[in-house]
């Protein structure tokens, strides 16, 4: 038991021993940063309903580095967006550029809503047209107060 005991304690003073510093994210905090800032504004091209900054795709993996090797060959972070626009299109961006490529996607869910309430503004007035009030004849009237006076018919 004693033995026990003291392998016990000799293996939990050993564990500090065997701990690492954790390796930093990048060779330069400064490229990491602006490459995060930048993936933040990407799409993935494999997730897409992800940022290519939190991806752990195979792929996305592939792009940060990518724009990591950009950045440090001192392009400006609109180069970098450029270079990836002009390999994977505008979808790889999250708020893609206004311009005639685009204006359909920018417009589109405006021009669908326009649409809506066109349709919707129609089918009221043509129903409103259709549903016309005739009065009650004066069977139908004393019916009527006899139910609300009596609770029968």
């Amino acid at each position: 038991m004693n033995k026990l005991i003291a392998l016990l304690a000799a293996l939990s003073l050993s564990c500090p021993l065997a701990a690492k510093e954790a390796a930093p994210l990048a060779e330069d905090p400064a490229v990491e940063q602006r490459m995060v800032h930048i993936a933040e504004e990407l799409r993935c091209l494999v997730c897409q309903n992800e940022s290519l900054a939190g991806s752990q795709a195979d792929l996305a993996k592939d792009l940060r580095e990518e724009v990591r090797g950009l950045i440090k060959s001192g392009k400006s972070d609109e180069e970098v967006k450029d270079f990836l626009v002009s390999r994977y299109g505008d979808f790889v961006l999250y708020r893609p550029q206004v311009k005639p490529v685009t204006y359909a996607l920018w417009a589109g869910p405006f021009i669908l809503l326009l649409i809506g309430i066109g349709v919707l503004v129609s089918f009221l007035r043509k129903r409103g047209k259709q549903v016309d009030e005739q009065p009650l004849s004066e069977a139908e009237r004393k019916r009527a107060e006899a139910l609300l006076k009596d609770g029968q018919p």
